[in-house]
């Protein structure tokens, strides 16, 4: 009888660009303060790339960490895949790029656009081709350089974001984090509420659409918090009640960190105390796509997580787009 193929997490590496923005940086930007900042968002500061660092630069760092974790040879890899929605190029994909910079030889290679949800549907991507037996081992990287499409003149949505980039070495072996499950979901009737307008084939780059500021991110705020909080719920109950389990039986809440506020309110619904909920908003912001991933990746470093306890990952982004997944720590197998 053939062994069941069971997809599992057995590494991880994430990459901070070096430069930091504070509030008090962005005092001097826009008319903001650091008060209304934090009130507001629980953010005190954001990485930021360097002019000269693209999505893939920051890919292939988060991806050395993971194959550093791992110990293994990126010849074995069978599949790049890169969630992002700030790719190096519309074409080639930026999972392409990278597969080529770290040796990635015998690996296909593609990209997945589901802004914050990104590392979410990543993970049920890699999770089907495992599972399937079309590939033993997937490389899953989260990527985002959101300071390239932000409107540093928007106090708005200018204070919010961060770049970043997290790796996850997926395979049908060894120990780390079974993928119990994914619940994903979309409403794109709400596509306008979170948007780059501008720079695909519906409006192309022109001098109109680069003097009235359409290819810089745009958001409509209030609309997003409410569907962010109701979205990410419902997925996370579907989670559960499909891996039979209930809400005290989850040992960590690794939210996306798109606002502190959102994830105290995600806490609070599903009564997990402060101390067992991720959070990296008040020094990244929100990094979009690996935002859920470079905290997972903290709580998992700076905790130990016993074998047989669960994680529940959420997250929420444009499309709209939303989605759960729920990890149990496993030994070696």
């Amino acid at each position: 009888m053939l062994k069941e193929k069971i997809a599992r997490i057995v590494a991880l590496g994430s990459y901070l660009p070096e430069k930091v923005l504070s509030n008090q940086d962005l005092e001097k930007m826009v008319d903001t303060s650091d008060d209304w900042i934090c009130t507001r968002t629980g953010m005190k500061e954001r990485r930021i790339a360097a002019l000269e660092e693209s999505s893939s630069d920051m890919a292939v760092s988060a991806a050395n960490k993971a194959l550093l974790d791992s110990s293994l040879d990126p010849k074995k890899i069978e599949l790049v895949l890169v969630a992002t929605a700030t790719p190096d190029h519309l074409m080639p994909s930026t999972a392409a790029i990278v597969q080529h910079k770290i040796g990635a030889i015998h690996a296909a290679a593609f990209d997945l656009s589901a802004a914050c949800t990104g590392y979410l549907y990543g993970l049920s991507v890699a999770k089907a081709y495992i599972e399937s037996g079309i590939v033993k081992t997937v490389l899953l990287i989260a990527v985002e350089k959101m300071s390239a499409f932000i409107d540093y003149q928007d106090r708005n949505t200018c204070v919010l974001f961060g770049d970043g980039a997290s790796a996850a070495i997926i395979s049908d072996e060894g120990a780390g984090f079974i993928i119990e499950n994914v619940c994903l979901g979309a409403d794109g009737s709400l596509s306008d509420l979170i948007q780059i307008p501008a720079g695909g084939s519906r409006l192309p780059a022109s001098e109109n659409t680069v003097s009235e500021r359409k290819h810089y991110f745009k958001m409509s705020g209030k609309e997003v918090f409410k569907h962010a909080i109701r979205r990410m719920g419902a997925a996370a109950k579907e989670c559960l009640k499909k891996a039979s389990l209930t809400e005290e039986q989850i040992a960590w809440l690794i939210p996306h960190q798109a606002n502190e506020r959102i994830i105290d309110a995600l806490a609070k619904n599903f009564q997990i105390p402060p101390g067992r909920v991720g959070k990296t908003v008040h020094k990244y912001g929100n990094t979009s796509a690996p935002s859920v991933a470079i905290t997972f990746e903290e709580v998992v470093k700076e905790n130990i997580i016993e074998e047989g306890e669960h994680l529940l990952l959420v997250a929420f982004g444009s499309g709209l787009t939303w989605g759960a997944s729920i990890l149990t720590r496993t030994k070696e197998c």
